[in-house]
């Protein structure tokens, strides 16, 4: 039975027609031999789309600190614009792509965030922000990958309530990995991996590194969400967990297939 892969997708990937067009046919591609859940951001995009109305963007290590009108600009982004392309992207490729948002059927169920503790040591509400809660494997993912659909998730998480929040996407990756048992969990952005201090890839990360990476300021911004992620989908039982540059097509179909490729830092425990 094909195995489960998780690919988180950074929104700076999806952006231009012909960027568009050839990460459609890699996903199509690498679907061929797993099933393949796709979580996608989409953070210049919506930063783009504040600009527009006035709203100032502010974030912390990478985290949207986000209030109602925010909020609604990144709904409307993500669920809208970005997921609607990538999934027309992936079906003209000849995929089968089924756009969703973690507001559907428990996809994604979150509460509020806690107050986050930066990196610089402040602390600051994040505001309309959720974080994923415990939850069993989302039923309507599995049913989609029994199909032979790839579901292409925007990250967008709702309470219990029926709230909705912003979700940070390698966040949510990483848990939508854990719970689903997947076997793998890729995070494609546009940096050939995860970087030291004199912007090297860094071909292999444990925990210990990555604290050291933190603390030092090595990592920061997006970078530090991406690496929790990584650690929180090895605790729910990954095998192979990696941070890719996703600039090449066929770089990321073997990374989704397991291959070793260059400019990838693979995370373990």
């Amino acid at each position: 039975m094909k195995h489960v892969a998780v690919l988180k997708i950074g929104g700076e990937l999806l952006e231009g027609d012909q960027r568009l067009t050839a990460l459609g046919k890699a996903i199509k591609s690498a679907a061929k031999n797993i099933r393949l859940v796709v979580v996608h951001g989409g953070g210049r995009e919506i930063d783009a789309a504040l600009a527009q109305v006035g709203i100032p963007k502010r974030q912390v290590d990478g985290l949207r600190v986000t209030d109602g009108e925010t909020l609604n600009i990144v709904v409307s982004v993500l669920a809208g614009s970005i997921n609607t392309k990538l999934v027309a992207a992936i079906n003209a490729a000849g995929g089968k792509a089924v756009g969703l948002t973690g507001a559907d059927a428990g996809v994604a169920p979150v509460e509020k965030a806690a107050p986050h503790k930066a990196t610089n040591g402040e602390t600051v509400d994040l505001g309309m922000v959720g974080m994923p809660i415990k939850a069993k494997a989302p039923a309507l993912i599995a049913a989609l990958l029994k199909g032979g659909y790839i579901p292409v998730v925007a990250c967008i998480g709702a309470s219990k309530k029926g709230k909705l929040f912003n979700v940070n996407a390698d966040t949510l990756a990483g848990s939508l990995a854990a719970r689903l048992k997947a076997r793998r969990l890729v995070i494609a952005g546009t940096t050939p991996g995860v970087l030291d201090k004199k912007n090297q890839t860094i071909a292999r990360l444990d925990k210990d590194r990555i604290e050291k990476l933190v603390k030092s300021g090595t990592a920061n911004a997006g970078m530090v969400a991406k690496l929790a992620a990584c650690q929180t989908a090895l605790k729910g039982g990954a095998k192979s967990v990696a941070v890719v540059d996703g600039r090449s097509p066929a770089r990321l179909v073997k990374a989704l297939n397991g291959d070793k490729t260059s400019a990838t830092t693979k995370v373990v425990n």
